[in-house]
């Protein structure tokens, strides 16, 4: 992920208190601006759109994710309980912060072509947890994921995120509740990898 100024930090960090406080909505330019006291035009020069700013936002969270869970191995015995453990995890905790999570669900699935190269990163990150998951390693850097990744963990990988986000989508539009997404996945994973299902 670029580095983000000192500015821009100051400009993801509020969107992200008025999406957690208010959702999707509550993330107008202006009212960014305003609350991170820098000039309406200073947000313009570094996002083109709301959509940009809350995937930025997503983009800091995986780096924190990643300081989090790519140090150590995900636990469980089998490839499938591993990244089932996985997506417990980082489904967990990205919907203790609901409006957040729906706002960022709405960014990513905007369509936006600012967000694109943002978007990608995260789908990187996720494919090389996974992976490491799948393996039962731990994941020390961006740099080291999924570099030697064999055809089949990478498909593996982008299935159950594919799964796993029409699943966020849903829960961001009142659908089903969390432990659906959750059903959801484990069912795509023991599919997948029959062998070792508990």
């Amino acid at each position: 992920m670029a580095e983000l100024d000192e500015r821009a930090r100051r400009i993801v960090e509020t969107a992200v208190a008025l999406a957690e406080r208010d959702g999707f909505a509550a993330v107008r330019l202006r009212d960014v601006a305003a609350t991170a006291q820098v000039a309406l035009g200073t947000v313009y020069k570094r996002f083109a759109s709301k959509e940009e700013i809350l995937v930025a936002a997503l983009e800091l969270e995986s780096d924190r994710l990643l300081g989090r869970l790519g140090r150590q191995s995900i636990p469980g015995e089998t490839p499938s309980a591993r990244v089932i453990n996985l997506f417990t995890a980082v489904t967990r905790g990205m919907t203790k912060k609901p409006n957040l999570a729906r706002a960022l669900v709405r960014s990513i699935a905007s369509a936006d072509p600012n967000v694109t190269e943002r978007v990608a990163s995260f789908h990187g990150m996720m494919t090389a947890l996974i992976i490491s998951a799948l393996r039962g390693q731990s994941a020390a850097s961006k740099q080291e994921f999924g570099g030697d990744s064999d055809v089949r963990e990478r498909q593996v990988a982008g299935i159950l995120q594919q799964v796993w986000f029409a699943g966020l989508v849903g829960w961001a539009g009142g659908i089903h509740e969390v432990d659906a997404i959750l059903t959801n996945v484990e069912n795509a994973a023991h599919l997948l990898m029959p062998a070792d299902a508990t």
